[in-house]
């Protein structure tokens, strides 16, 4: 699996921190590893240099095999918080999607 990380151009994100970030996405999305080809994680600063609750937002687009891209969004008052918030919407998301292509494929009775 392919993660790729892009920033606005608000802030930096320093290696560690991103890092950190391909660890948490690898680790959560880890039992659908064969299904996905890539994950992008697009952060940014919704308010820019001025401060605000919840103006870090993270946008999470995973690459599923044989499928259209999949994406969910998340803000939160941190980076760290906008990502756990996406990663937990994107698991969600897939496991719906594949739970139901397992479920059509499986002969009726």
């Amino acid at each position: 699996m392919q993660i790729q990380i892009n920033t606005d151009h608000n802030f930096e994100v320093h290696e560690a921190t991103m890092a950190e970030f391909r660890s948490t996405v690898q680790s959560a999305l880890s039992r659908f590893s064969e299904h996905i080809t890539r994950v992008e994680l697009h952060l940014s600063d919704e308010n820019a240099d001025k401060s605000g609750q919840n103006d870090k937002r993270c946008l999470l687009e995973a690459r599923l095999e044989g499928r259209q891209p999949m994406a969910v969004t998340h803000t939160a008052a941190s980076l760290g918080q906008a990502l756990h918030g996406a990663v937990n919407k994107m698991t969600r998301m897939i496991e719906s999607t594949l739970g139901r292509a397992q479920h059509s494929k499986k002969p009726q009775e």
